[in-house]
């Protein structure tokens, strides 16, 4: 087991794995940028270097700095957390240069699915439904007459995309070629690669996506699926687990395809398996996250299992010891993302002083956050600056709790969205679990609509 562990990561999820660390007796290391030199996390761990500017591509993506302090203070392991580095085969070979382990999988594995194009065509050979689509065209005349054949409306996708980005919905014929030349541009300047395919447009779907843990002597075990339905411009909102969707014969062909997808690539440490499910209960592969997603919580709520603890055993070299006749979803898990934005003026960022902090209490309540009264919250990072999380015995009384500890929930001096998300869990196609993945879209039409009359 390792003794001491670097967490190249700010915000909630460093101090998510900072606990992690310290329920395992593993010493840690901080990383921070100017802009966080009061933050939660440089407090809590039992190290923190300053290891740039306050933006991003001076600090927490520098690889050089972050491995530096890796070596000089004798740090055994890497945990990227998610977003920034967590998905960067660079950086992960530059790990494994330095005889660092990096909490996640190999450099191979995170190049080889995060090449959007090869999964599909790997998932294809494994037997895991793919969505009707193509390989990557560069040439757009050739895409065109691909695109006819796949018909519309279809997606545009980056072979290297991910958060969103690199993806154009195209509804007509004559919308193509444009559509094509902004998606593509958009993933070379957000990838540096230019490549797109072509994808059949499901809709109305859902996003259901199932929860992976395997070892590296051949183990795989899921641990059930979450919701993510609820997106607006393909950033998630509010998760839950179970899915109120799928039947249980459902439930267990989308995770044995799960399985079988991580078996295929020999798949090691934590991992998300994303599907698309239709309205006729037929389920597509999407993509494999190759890390810890924002989102483990509500799995760790139904199943009482560690995700964060789990992976770092797994990366030390440990077999799992849960099988799959283990895992038993309980009750009924939600999950708030709360941002530091306005929902009013287009979701405009908010940034300052926090004059009041309350976080909401009781029985089977969560709050993953890092910040506290009079913290200031910087301008140059991700708008999310917590995670409401709440588990009941059912899905009403747990819609129920989350209205609650969002009403019970301060944070003054910034503008945030939890009245929204509390509006959401409110509306009858979330209440009902009938919502798709267009949810959001259609309450802001519906809205538009109203301001009208």
């Amino acid at each position: 087991m390792f003794s001491k562990i670097l967490i190249a990561n700010r915000g909630e999820i460093a101090v998510r794995i900072i606990r992690a660390c310290r329920e395992m007796g593993i010493s840690t290391v901080a990383v921070y940028s100017q802009a966080d030199r009061n933050a939660l996390h440089v407090a809590l761990a039992d190290e923190s270097y300053c290891i740039g500017a306050s933006q991003v591509s001076d600090s927490y993506l520098n690889m050089a700095a972050i491995l530096t302090v890796a070596v000089a203070t004798g740090a055994q392991a890497i945990h990227p957390g998610y977003g920034l580095l967590s998905e960067n085969a660079k950086f992960v070979s530059l790990c494994e240069q330095c005889n660092i382990a990096f909490i996640g999988p190999s450099s191979d594995m995170i190049a080889r699915m995060g090449d959007k194009d090869m999964a599909r065509r790997t998932m294809r050979e494994a037997g895991v439904p793919v969505t009707p689509g193509t390989d990557v065209i560069e040439d757009a005349q050739q895409a065109l007459k691909a695109a006819d054949e796949v018909g519309y409306p279809l997606l545009i996708k980056a072979k290297a995309g991910g958060g969103g980005r690199g993806i154009r919905l195209v509804k007509e014929r004559e919308e193509f070629i444009n559509a094509f030349h902004a998606a593509s541009s958009e993933a070379q300047s957000a990838f540096g690669d230019g490549a797109v395919y072509l994808e059949r447009y499901l809709h109305p779907v859902k996003h259901v996506e199932m929860q992976l843990l395997c070892d590296q002597y051949g183990n795989v075990v899921c641990l059930g699926e979450r919701e993510c339905s609820v997106q607006r411009k393909n950033q998630k909102l509010i998760e839950e687990s179970p899915s109120p969707a799928i039947s249980e014969q459902t439930r267990q062909k989308m995770m044995e395809a799960a399985v079988r997808a991580a078996k295929a690539v020999r798949y090691v440490n934590a991992g998300t398996v994303e599907f698309l499910l239709d309205a006729e209960g037929n389920f597509y592969f999407m993509e494999m996250n190759t890390r810890l997603q924002v989102e483990h919580p509500v799995t760790e709520m139904v199943t009482g299992v560690d995700l964060v603890q789990w992976q770092i055993r797994i990366a030390s070299g440990n077999p799992l010891t849960l099988r799959q006749e283990d895992i038993h979803l309980s009750g009924h898990a939600i999950e708030c993302r709360i941002n530091a934005e306005n929902p009013e003026q287009d979701y405009r960022p908010s940034c300052g002083k926090l004059t009041a902090v309350h976080i909401p209490g009781g029985p089977r309540v969560r709050f993953d956050t890092a910040i506290y009264q009079d913290y200031v919250v910087p301008p140059f990072y991700d708008s999310m600056i917590g995670k409401l999380i709440v588990h009941a015995d059912t899905r009403e009384l747990a819609i129920r709790k989350m209205k609650a500890a969002l009403d019970e929930l301060v944070v003054d001096g910034i503008d945030h969205n939890a009245r929204m998300q509390g509006d959401i869990l409110s509306d009858e196609r979330f209440a009902n679990g009938t919502y798709t993945t267009s949810l959001m879209q259609q309450r802001e039409q519906e809205e538009k609509s109203e301001q009208q009359q």
